[in-house]
């Protein structure tokens, strides 16, 4: 019996009868849904975690894959060229960009190899991953390092123990900075690349806020190495004039300012900076080791004979304190430029506009097996090392 002026609003028979997954508010008369972690869905968060059917392989691994292994099979193909030219030259300059080449193409296909092959869902296939794409990070840092402080500081040094103490320099920093990388993503993810539904965090970079502040910080070093030119230190630096060194610099400006807009609204949650984030990092980890091959290395081992002949440094022992030059008739120029000159400071590597008396009295002489290596690999026949000797067709 109802009695008038207190109506009952709800029956207790219809509260009963509720489904479970559906939780009714009398209060506000609302209705609930259980949470579903919709940002899965985004298509730029789909291609990291993605995988090939009936695999683990996944999509992501295959996308950083091809083009590094394509690089690979090119280094395999030329390696005999390279062989050659290495042999040749006195610059170990050459040797310390060929090998940074060679090891971070290496360490890319390894890791995409073994993320391949674990499982990332699993603890110690994630900590596996997580070390891998650390180390390539390493790899690829020092090399950036390396290429701006040859550039700008010891560019003109080319001795085994200079490069040494560069490569020594730049690998601690980089250890450093991926150590830092390494830790945040073990123990304070990046909740933005968490996956609910396969439970497990991909790999954040150490980030977004880490990835943010870094790539700010790097975009201002290349922005200051852009101007660089244009102030006094110019003189005081001996700056490259390569073109070539200018326009590597311009991208690495560019990708580090994607990479800080990408992880700057990826922080504040707007889903559209991982599609800039996913974008830049593939241009990263599959483009950037052949521009640097292509930047420093590409002209030395595809030129197939010198437009002029120039001057050489010899190697010298580690053990004396300054880098001496051997010249025959002890001759000496006012100018003396070595083979890492030809890196940074001349648009093409043997511009025979870059020399007075091409040619002529004044030229400089040439290392015999250097002026080889630069002929076709197939020409080069009957030299020995040790004697430094080669026999070369005779001039017309």
């Amino acid at each position: 019996m109802v009695v008038p002026g207190q109506e009952s609003s709800i029956d207790p028979k219809v509260t009963s009868e509720a489904p479970s997954d559906v939780i009714v508010n009398l209060q506000t008369n609302t209705t609930s849904q259980p949470y579903q972690p919709a940002d899965e869905e985004n298509l730029c968060k789909l291609i990291l975690y993605t995988e090939i059917p009936n695999s683990r392989i996944r999509i992501w691994d295959v996308v950083i894959l091809v083009p590094n292994l394509l690089f690979l099979l090119f280094l395999i193909v030329r390696f005999n060229r390279a062989r050659l030219k290495l042999r040749a030259t006195s610059s170990p300059i050459f040797f310390a960009f060929y090998g940074l080449v060679v090891v971070n193409v290496l360490i890319s296909v390894v890791r995409c190899v073994v993320s391949m092959s674990v499982n990332a869902a699993a603890l110690i296939g994630g900590y596996v991953d997580t070390i891998l794409w650390v180390t390539v990070r390493f790899f690829l840092l020092s090399t950036e390092m390396s290429v701006l402080i040859f550039g700008l500081a010891f560019g003109h040094l080319d001795s085994r123990s200079s490069i040494r103490y560069v490569l020594l320099a730049t690998s601690l920093i980089s250890l450093a900075f991926s150590i830092s990388q390494g830790v945040l993503e073990v123990f304070a993810p990046d909740e933005h690349f968490r996956i609910d539904s396969k439970d497990y965090i991909l790999f954040g970079h150490g980030g977004m806020l880490f990835w943010f502040i870094s790539s700010i910080v790097f975009a201002l070093i290349y922005l200051t190495i852009l101007i660089l030119p244009w102030t006094r230190l110019r003189e005081r630096l001996a700056l490259p004039s390569k073109r070539s060194f200018y326009v590597y610099i311009i991208l690495l400006v560019l990708l580090n300012i994607g990479q800080s807009v990408g992880s700057g609204l990826l922080l504040y949650s707007i889903w559209q900076g991982l599609c800039v984030v996913d974008v830049t990092t593939c241009l990263y980890f599959t483009l950037f080791t052949p521009l640097v091959y292509h930047t420093f290395l590409s002209e030395f081992f595809g030129v197939s004979q010198p437009s002029i002949m120039f001057s050489y440094k010899a190697q010298v022992d580690d053990t004396m304190e300054e880098d001496t030059v051997s010249l025959p008739h002890q001759q000496s120029f006012s100018s003396l430029k070595t083979d890492s000159d030809y890196i940074y400071q001349s648009n093409s590597v043997y511009d025979s506009t870059q020399f007075e008396g091409a040619g002529g009295a004044n030229a400089a002489p040439v290392n015999p097996l250097y002026a080889a290596s630069l002929q076709s690999p197939d020409s080069i026949t009957g030299y020995s090392l040790d004697s430094q000797t080669i026999d070369l067709p005779k001039q017309q």
